[in-house]
């Protein structure tokens, strides 16, 4: 069974799963294009400090709901094949894949423009938390949910 979209623990899930998943959509062969973002573990935050690692949670119910209907909603745009949105779990160093997405359309121009809406709106829509473990500059350590942490800063 093909599964377009969901939340995975770290290593269940990567982007060859995604590509294979794609091509098997029953509509694949209408596609000329297939477009693929993967988010990755950044080693430095907004304010410069160093990322140690990231811990990734989420309400897993509700996102593998959002995420399919985020995937249902964009996959009704003219020219879309399949949309296909993944985002895994658990602790993440620097460089590590975070979430993929891919979008297989008729032609180049209409899958370019729908990967950017399938990325802001899981990152608006998706209820995934992350939180940080940094370094700053004095070589203090902290850990924080990053969405506490954007309240306190300008």
């Amino acid at each position: 069974m093909i599964q377009h979209a969901g939340v995975h623990e770290k290593g269940t899930f990567s982007v060859s799963d995604v590509i294979n998943n794609t091509k098997k959509s029953p509509n694949f062969g209408k596609a000329g294009a297939i477009a693929l973002f993967i988010g990755v573990a950044r080693g430095e935050t907004l304010q410069g400090e160093k990322v140690e690692k990231l811990t990734l949670e989420a309400y897993e119910e509700k996102a593998n709901e959002v995420l399919k209907k985020i995937c249902t909603d964009l996959s009704k745009k003219p020219g879309i094949v399949d949309v296909q949105i993944h985002h895994l779990l658990g602790e993440f160093k620097v460089g590590e894949d975070l979430v993929y997405v891919s979008v297989a359309g008729s032609h180049r121009t209409d899958v370019f423009p729908v990967l950017q809406e399938a990325v802001e709106r899981y990152k608006s829509e998706v209820p995934v938390f992350k939180k940080e473990r940094t370094i700053n500059a004095k070589g203090t350590s902290s850990e924080y949910w990053v969405s506490e942490r954007k309240s306190h800063t300008p």
